[in-house]
């Protein structure tokens, strides 16, 4: 009797909370990779053009300052950085709580890692390719967009899906400061309530995430990959 009445509580959660929780959980990582993205790709350029070698040196005054910044935010454990945002969080969407509010500390949490990611991408890029580029009288921008770009966008797929992966794996944790999502439901419904069902069947639900992620970014960067044509 307590096994069928577990049963039916497990599933009235299931059925009531989870299609919101998932919405919330995709619509905030997506959204948080996107400005992720849009910080983090930009200064991963930067880092790579500005270097002292690169295609546009910079000052190196400025390419430290950038290089200690990215730094600190990464080694800053991302339920810390949770806390610590919440002036801010309230500042620009006023409230610290919700998908809505969860997406600020996400967005600070991972461009960081999106900017070492581009910068890995890009260094892997040929030299001898930029050097034709170069050769040829391109200018530095022609040379990121027509060479750079290009030639390290499978690279930058794949790290794209890292990204993705790892900032849903930030979302979730999120829910312990009410981020909303998956995580939210797994500790409100099963943690506190010691429904470890819930629990397991929100891990089972983020796992597939991942695999659905991994296996599309994996397939676009093989698309995209003129090696393998």
């Amino acid at each position: 009797m307590l096994n069928s009445d577990l049963m039916k509580e497990t599933w009235q959660v299931v059925a009531t909370q989870f299609p919101l929780a998932l919405w919330e959980t995709i619509y905030s990582t997506l959204i948080a990779t996107l400005f992720a993205v849009l910080i983090g790709l930009p200064l991963g350029i930067i880092l790579v053009i500005g270097k002292k070698d690169g295609i546009r040196p910079l000052n190196p005054v400025i390419l430290k300052i950038i290089d200690l910044i990215i730094n600190i935010l990464r080694s800053v454990p991302f339920l810390i950085l949770l806390v610590v945002v919440i002036p801010l969080t309230r500042l620009i969407v006023g409230t610290a709580v919700g998908t809505v509010a969860s997406i600020v500390p996400l967005t600070i949490a991972s461009f960081p890692f999106v900017c070492r990611l581009v910068e890995s991408s890009l260094n892997e890029v040929d030299g001898n390719l930029i050097e034709m580029a170069q050769s040829v009288g391109a200018s530095p921008l022609q040379i990121v967009w027509k060479v750079l770009l290009p030639e390290g966008l499978p690279s930058l797929l794949s790290n794209l899906t890292i990204a993705i992966t790892t900032i849903l794996s930030y979302q979730a944790m999120s829910g312990i400061a009410g981020g909303g999502g998956l995580g939210k439901v797994a500790i409100n419904y099963g943690f506190y309530r010691y429904k470890y069902s819930i629990m397991l069947i929100s891990v089972i639900v983020l796992v597939i995430l991942v695999q659905l992620i991994q296996s599309i970014g994996s397939f676009i960067a093989r698309k995209c990959d003129k090696r393998l044509k």
